[in-house]
């Protein structure tokens, strides 16, 4: 294991587009900090929003998880290009050349997808747990470490989401080609649930159910959105004279949904460079 990562390491050591893109991906990420500092002035009325309640516990697992997870998008660049560059310079050949199996490669390949969604995360809780110590009201332990399935939602989301990464690099082998890919399949997920949303079971939650089953439909309801859990916001809306009424639980099975189209990319990739002729 430690040698197939050391490959990997390698390789990544010597892109400077990877290091630039891994290193602004986790600067952003620091971002969420300033978020912190933010003030709006509404002519006599001034606000930050850490005193809106974003930074209390347990709250802020949920909103940095859901936040962190928009970008995700930067490792994805290096997951992609980290497959079509095996391709472009033909290290791929030369590794098994050098005697590493096509399975040893796919190995080496999700190790390393498993180590940036665990470094994410647990950089992203380290972020967490200084900004609640800073702004939260409620600092009790029992508070503090209450709703860290965001977290375990957050690593899941980021593994499914680079194992289709990883996949869609070697099915395709060029980096934009494959990024579009990527984005084409998200308008056919869209698609495909208006149609069955507005023309094939109207007014019944079918399509919702058959949809939570795309992967990446099932990766986005790891994690919904937090605003409208913001008591500022519930309080609006109750003004208003209409209640929201959301589900924003991890549960179980979107879970296993995830982890079932993480090991499908990663038998297809590993099907498709065995029979692809090097």
């Amino acid at each position: 294991m430690l040698r197939l990562l050391a490959i990997e390491f390698q390789k990544l050591r010597y892109s400077r587009s990877a290091k630039i893109l891994i290193i602004s991906y986790f600067i952003l990420m620091t971002f969420i900090a300033l978020i912190a500092s933010i003030e709006f002035n509404f002519g006599s009325i001034e606000f930050r929003l850490a005193d809106q309640g974003i930074f209390n516990f347990p709250y802020i697992w949920h909103f940095n998880s859901y936040i962190a997870a928009l970008l995700k998008l930067f490792l994805a660049i290096v997951i992609v290009s980290m497959m079509s560059n095996e391709y472009s310079y033909r290290t791929l050949k030369q590794n098994l050349i050098d005697g590493l199996s096509k399975k040893e490669f796919i190995n080496s390949k999700f190790l390393t997808v498993l180590v940036f969604a665990l470094a994410s995360t647990v950089f992203l809780f380290i972020i967490s747990l200084i900004l609640g110590l800073s702004f939260s009201d409620y600092t009790e332990a029992t508070i503090i470490f209450s709703d860290l399935e965001y977290l375990l939602a957050y690593f899941i989301n980021l593994t499914g989401f680079f194992a289709f990464c990883m996949f869609v690099g070697i099915l395709v082998k060029r980096s934009a080609f494959a990024l579009g890919f990527l984005f084409i399949w998200w308008i056919l997920e869209n698609i495909a649930y208006g149609v069955m949303k507005w023309r094939l079971f109207h007014d019944s939650k079918i399509a919702d159910n058959i949809a939570s089953f795309f992967p990446m439909t099932a990766m986005g309801n790891l994690l919904s959105e937090p605003f409208s859990r913001l008591s500022s916001v519930q309080t609006v809306a109750s003004q208003m004279g209409s209640q929201i009424d959301k589900d924003y639980a991890v549960h179980w099975y979107t879970i296993l949904i995830v982890l079932a189209w993480t090991a499908i990319f990663v038998l297809l990739s590993y099907r498709l460079l065995k029979k692809r002729d090097l």
